[in-house]
């Protein structure tokens, strides 16, 4: 979702929005949660065909005894049949714009139920549906997005020769329930996914997927859980068993049909759509796969890198699958290469840590290229997203929150927590908690701050606090004072006052500048409160900077002060 998010960010203007007229305000369509979807899936790639029918299994999770659900798939799909207990229940459909699937609208089946359904109970529906999956990105042009962007960001389609579907956020191949979402509503559709997603961490998906191919003699089906199947020409269709198993639908589902060209390396299985002669993705970026091992150990299992059939498609991700443009730059593909392997050695079930080191390795490897000052400006936009969360009204950034969201903004915090964490204990320490790390273990935050402690004399507890624990907001740091004395012609000794007018602390970076060079010191200055250090110089002193980038902070225009001239004492 975070690509997505970028584009919008620049594209979105102000639209009209046609609102969902059809949308019925009677019933709830948060009462039931999906547990468990049992699927079979028919996909005609020559007539860009989708078929589905199997079982939905929905959880009454509302305080309210429920007669009526709800169940949305693409604008591009119809309802052939719904079941009860092997009857057909009545229900009505309707179109209704949401931009929660790429044509910008979702099919909507309102379901009445032959009986009431008491909270917590569970019932199971049989369902039916078909239609096509075709290349569409209706909502995107519809709020000012260049047709051009929008068709390499809403790729999503069934093709005779390459097909690939997305979940919830790209196309509902699947049946879910929301409230109508705009795009044009700023972020409120991507809470509302978020906090879907959320929702059904604990949810299941099993698809069993039969291919009506007459093209190549293989089509390999690839999905984002822990299966992948090829089928040959000829032979047949029904396959056995189940293909795709989701263990959670906390990270978007994705299915991948194509004749792929198959790099098999020891970190990465990669997928090429056209045959490929050229140097290994692993050979390509040694080093970053080494940097990976050096700081998280060695991966669990195999990063799987499928390309896209376009040449200029936005990158996915989901799980250990990462979907990215054919010939991709091999910058991009190592720093996603990176991303992967990371969440292969750390499999941990806490996102702040699993979301947030994958990022964090990221920004590692793009300083391991082209070193610190390069990659604070790399970080950037991630500081300015926090940034921006933090002075909405409603933001609440806890990353060890049990239902912390999986979204753009929890990553990039995550990650410059642990930029800050390197910064105050040092890689080596930080390597090493990461090697003792054992997700079966970890049972809450306590568990990694003691990891930590264990490997310094440092006190953690009010950063833990501040940035993970709780959302204390951010810092703001400004210089209070800089005086400085020269007590022998050469000599100058600079006391500088740093105060913290913010609510979360942090150790911060303090920069004095001379005419002739930069001096550096890192001074901790916790919430509401002030800290003083002091430099020795050779040259006169003329300006002192607080905060080089590494922490995110609330007001970054009064990070610096200039210095008057400093007499000679006498």
């Amino acid at each position: 979702m975070k690509f997505l998010r970028s584009v919008i960010v620049v594209a979105l203007s102000v639209v009209a929005w046609c609102s969902a007229s059809a949308a019925n305000p009677k019933f709830d369509r948060s009462a039931f949660t999906s547990t468990h979807y049992n699927l079979q899936l028919r996909i005609d790639p020559a007539q860009q065909r989708l078929g589905i029918r199997g079982t939905v299994t929905l959880r009454n999770d509302s305080a309210q005894p429920q007669s009526v659900a709800a169940l949305q798939i693409s604008s591009s799909l119809n309802w052939r049949s719904i079941q009860m207990d092997g009857q057909p229940v009545p229900f009505t459909s309707h179109v209704y714009a949401s931009d929660i699937d790429h044509t910008g609208a979702i099919t909507e089946a309102v379901v009445t139920l032959p009986r009431e359904i008491k909270g917590h109970d569970s019932i199971e529906l049989s369902v039916a549906y078909e239609g096509v999956i075709k290349r569409d990105a209706t909502r995107l042009v519809r709020i000012g997005t260049p047709a051009e962007i929008a068709r390499h960001n809403d790729w999503d389609e069934i093709g005779k020769d390459f097909s690939a579907l997305r979940g919830i956020g790209y196309v509902a191949w699947y049946p879910v329930a929301l409230e109508s979402q705009a795009l044009a509503e700023g972020d409120a559709m991507f809470t509302a996914i978020e906090a879907w997603k959320v929702r059904h961490a604990a949810s299941t998906m099993r698809l069993s997927i039969e291919i009506d191919h007459d093209g190549p003699e293989t089509v390999s089906v690839l999905c984002s859980g822990n299966t992948v199947h090829t089928v040959t020409k000829g032979g047949t269709n029904e396959l056995a068993g189940d293909l795709c198993v989701f263990d959670s639908l906390n990270i978007v589902p994705v299915i991948v049909v194509g004749n792929f060209d198959l790099e098999e390396g020891v970190l990465a299985a990669v997928y090429h759509v056209t045959p490929h002669s050229g140097e290994s993705l692993e050979a390509a970026n040694s080093k970053s796969a080494a940097l990976v091992r050096e700081w998280f150990g060695a991966s669990r299992k195999k990063v799987q890198l499928i390309e896209l059939a376009d040449p200029d498609a936005v990158s996915f991700e989901a799980s250990s699958f990462v979907l990215l443009p054919a010939h991709a730059n091999p910058q991009l593909a190592g720093s996603l290469l990176v991303h992967q392997l990371t969440h292969a050695a750390v499999p941990s079930k806490c996102l702040w840590i699993y979301e947030g080191l994958a990022s964090f390795a990221q920004a590692l490897d793009h300083e391991q290229r082209a070193g610190r000052t390069a990659t604070l400006e790399y970080l950037a936009p991630q500081r300015d997203a926090v940034a921006a969360a933090e002075k909405g009204a409603h933001s609440v950034l806890v990353l060890a929150a049990d239902d912390a969201p999986d979204d753009a903004v929890h990553r990039s915090k995550a990650a410059l927590v642990w930029w800050m964490l390197r910064d105050m204990l040092g890689a080596q320490a930080l390597k090493k908690a990461f090697h003792e790390y054992q997700a079966g273990e970890d049972s809450g935050p306590a568990y990694l701050e003691h990891l930590l402690q264990a490997q310094t004399s440092r006190d953690l507890t009010w950063f833990f606090h501040d940035w993970i624990d709780t959302d204390s907001g951010l810092p703001d740091f400004h210089i209070e004072s800089a005086n400085t004395r020269n007590t022998a012609g050469t000599n100058y000794v600079t006391a500088v006052t740093v105060e913290n007018a913010g609510d979360a602390g942090a150790e911060v970076a303090v920069i004095l500048h001379t005419e002739e060079a930069a001096f550096e010191q890192k001074l901790e200055v916790r919430a509401k409160s002030k800290a003083t250090t002091r430099f020795s110089t050779t040259s006169a002193p003329v300006e002192v900077v607080v905060n080089d980038g590494s922490a995110p902070e609330s007001d970054v225009t009064n990070n610096s002060f200039r210095i008057a001239a400093v007499a000679t004492e006498k």
